[in-house]
């Protein structure tokens, strides 16, 4: 284990932090100093098998922590920041996230805790963490008020406003994925209907095009499939993006309404589509967004790369004052 007693020096300030990105698919872990650069990391596998349990998931990570602590030399860190998919008990750091099975209300925060004792432990959502990386060294540096949205296997989001991330009373301030954009529209995993996750969301964009009948013969086709058809000119493909476009434009311009945002930053798997998701989410968003401080908002996409879950869960111990308010 890491030993953080061990040459501690008197201040810390300057210490580089422990930060981790954890989502269904994969678990990263680097090294991140006080400028949001990070200066060492590593991934695995969040499954190795399908029957993996908890135990097995959070060795994984331990032993990934300790790999990218040696490759950086063993640094003294001033803290782990994590992101991590949800949905958890904030801020104490019980996550059950929707796509590891095997973890529910699992004492994520704790057991890290146990592992650096002498420092802080700041877990949040793992999109919460994305929204904070734009804002401080990405497409919201200098916005003071924005949305961000990571649509991807779910759709999450973030609220910066006045220069802070708001949290709400849980955690969960800025979730746009839940927002309805249709009152009549599908089941979403939530237990409501017509959320904008249950119509945008990666897997619900294969799901509707298939009931559609988009490639019948080709169980294995999906989102990126999906998308190589509807630039090729598939009718189903393509319409599959016009309904995302138009449920992520509806959602986001009841939030630019309510919340008064500037920017939107949206990034995640799937907006990697491009125009096909894009010209018809703005088209969408422009026809509802008509009052005039409603208009001045822009969409953007995001400039940080893979790193950005990392940077972001490194704000929450680099810049507290700005993306942290639990302690």
């Amino acid at each position: 284990m890491t030993d953080l007693a061990a040459g501690r020096p008197a201040d810390r300030s300057n210490a580089p932090v422990l930060a981790v990105d954890i989502g269904g698919t994969k678990m990263a872990v680097g090294v991140v100093d006080t400028e949001g650069q990070v200066l060492v990391s590593d991934r695995t596998p969040t499954l190795v098998h399908p029957d993996d349990d908890a135990e097995a998931i959070w060795n994984r990570l331990r032993e990934l922590c300790e790999k990218v602590l040696d490759a950086a030399g063993r640094p003294v860190v001033q803290g782990v920041g994590v992101g991590c998919g949800g949905p958890m008990q904030w801020p104490a750091g019980e996550v059950s996230p929707v796509n590891i099975v095997a973890w529910r209300g699992f004492p994520l925060r704790a057991r890290l805790a146990e592992m650096f004792p002498d420092v802080p432990v700041r877990v949040h959502n793992d999109a919460v963490a994305v929204v904070a990386a734009e804002h401080w060294r990405g497409a919201g540096r200098g916005v003071e008020n924005m949305l961000g949205m990571v649509v991807s296997t779910g759709v999450g989001g973030g609220l910066v406003l006045g220069g802070r991330l708001i949290d709400g009373g849980s955690g969960n301030a800025g979730h746009v994925g839940h927002v309805v954009a249709d009152p009549n529209g599908p089941a979403c995993g939530c237990g409501g209907r017509g959320c904008v996750e249950a119509i945008a969301r990666g897997p619900a964009l294969v799901e509707w095009s298939r009931a559609e009948g988009w490639r019948p013969d080709d169980p294995a086709a999906d989102v990126r499939e999906l998308a190589e058809d509807a630039r090729a000119g598939d009718k189903i493909a393509r319409e599959t993006f016009e309904r995302a476009g138009w449920a992520l434009g509806v959602g986001i311009a009841s939030a630019i309404a309510l919340c008064d945002v500037d920017r939107v930053v949206i990034g995640g798997g799937v907006s990697q589509v491009g125009p096909l998701l894009f010209e018809p989410l703005e088209r969408t968003m422009r026809t509802y967004a008509r009052m005039e401080f409603t208009r001045r908002a822009r969409i953007e996409r995001p400039v940080l790369d893979q790193s950005a879950g990392m940077v972001g869960a490194a704000s929450f111990i680099l810049r507290g004052d700005r993306y942290w308010s639990a302690d």
